[in-house]
């Protein structure tokens, strides 16, 4: 019989020998199995190391902005507003002398601030930029022909009749000249501090661009690249970024190149197409962790959040319409703070909230106060002057 001394020397032994042999023998048996079988087996292998890979990838870029302060801001659009019933004005005010809000997000609608080929009124902008320098808050601009906010692109009625192209005399060409007006106003504005270029540009499939100026139009991208140009040759200085959409996948390595993208994250809307129910986008807050990270390996550029939603998705998507009760199916103060925690678990350390305008809504519309109560919350837990 073998000695205890000899048995302890070969355990040893053998665990050595398994070690180096398993994979030889994890491959025999891979190719005894049946092709089917094989299939399974390797796409099940190649799909873990993908998410595998996805996830490490997320972590050390979540891991590699802890140390940065986060910054928190809301879009604010003023025909939003109005149509939800309130006082723009008022409801600018609010948020920036209540909630304390210290980011916004601007828009500049083509058809609102050149109404009639040639005649600029810029009043509507001009007040908003006056309340944010008054208050000390920073402001990102959006340019360009599609911004947030259905129909998403803004193109006035009298272009609508121009030709599509490059050359003088089509709409691309006036809605140069609008932008260029626009960025020579502001530019110089204290309050600015970044320019956000064509909202979702690549985005098929929601808002109405393809019926307004045709598909080639909407989403040629020598015309992005020309704008690009355009903002970058008046004003060098200011930040330029470029949206990507939602849960849409691509990477995003053609020109232009911006400065910093922005990126749309919603997490619970009404299905119209298939369900015709509440759809809940499935993805983790390390997803986007991965999309941020791994466009910043490809390009070195960061990304922030420029759209985390934060207001109701009823069907229809008209919540005048709705009731309280079927508003809150999609979005309430519960959601909104976990919302608000899934934004900051993605790393990315700048947000800017969707729906204030909303919030504000239900407080002084709907004597519900909710959403408002947790806005200020947040707001108040970070620094945000």
């Amino acid at each position: 019989m073998r000695s205890e001394h000899a048995h302890r020397e070969y355990r040893p032994t053998t665990r050595v020998k398994h070690f180096f042999l398993w994979p030889f023998k994890a491959l025999r048996r891979y190719y005894q199995r049946g092709l089917w079988q094989r299939l399974v087996v390797f796409i099940t292998a190649a799909l873990v190391l993908w998410i595998g890979s996805m996830y490490g990838i997320a972590q050390w870029y979540i891991s590699s902005n802890k140390h940065k302060p986060l910054e928190l801001g809301a879009s604010f659009i003023p025909a939003y507003a109005e149509g939800l019933g309130l006082n723009a004005k008022e409801t600018m005010d609010a948020m920036l002398n209540d909630l304390d809000i210290r980011h916004l997000r601007l828009v500049s609608y083509w058809s609102q601030l050149e109404p009639e080929q040639g005649k600029y009124d810029f009043s509507l902008l001009d007040w908003q930029f006056e309340k944010a320098e008054a208050a000390g808050a920073k402001v990102t601009l959006s340019l360009g022909l599609r911004q947030p906010r259905w129909p998403e692109c803004h193109i006035p009625a009298w272009a609508r009749q121009l030709p599509s192209g490059n050359t003088e005399g089509t709409w691309q060409k006036q809605l140069e000249q609008f932008m260029t007006e626009t960025i020579n106003r502001y530019k110089g504005s204290p309050a600015l501090d970044s320019y956000q270029l064509e909202n979702e540009y690549f985005l098929r499939g929601f808002g109405e661009c393809e019926q307004l100026v045709g598909e080639q139009a909407a989403f040629d991208r020598n015309r992005l690249i020309s704008e690009y140009n355009l903002i970058k040759q008046l004003d060098p200085y200011h930040k330029l970024i470029i949206s990507r959409s939602n849960n849409a996948l691509g990477t995003p390595i053609g020109k232009p190149t911006p400065d910093e993208f922005g990126i749309s994250i919603y997490k619970r809307v009404w299905d119209a197409n298939l369900t015709k129910r509440y759809l809940e986008y499935p993805f983790p807050a390390w997803f986007y962790g991965f999309v941020a990270g791994s466009q910043k390996i490809l390009t070195g550029k960061d990304m922030i959040i420029h759209e985390l939603q934060a207001e109701a998705w009823p069907p229809g998507g008209n919540i005048p319409n709705s009731t309280l009760e079927e508003q809150n199916k999609s979005f309430n103060a519960e959601r909104f703070k976990h919302r608000v925690e899934f934004g900051k678990a993605t790393g990315m350390r700048e947000i800017y909230l969707w729906g204030a305008e909303y919030w504000y809504y239900r407080k002084v519309k709907l004597n519900d106060p909710s959403l408002w109560n947790v806005a200020k919350d947040n707001f108040a837990q970070y620094d945000n002057n």
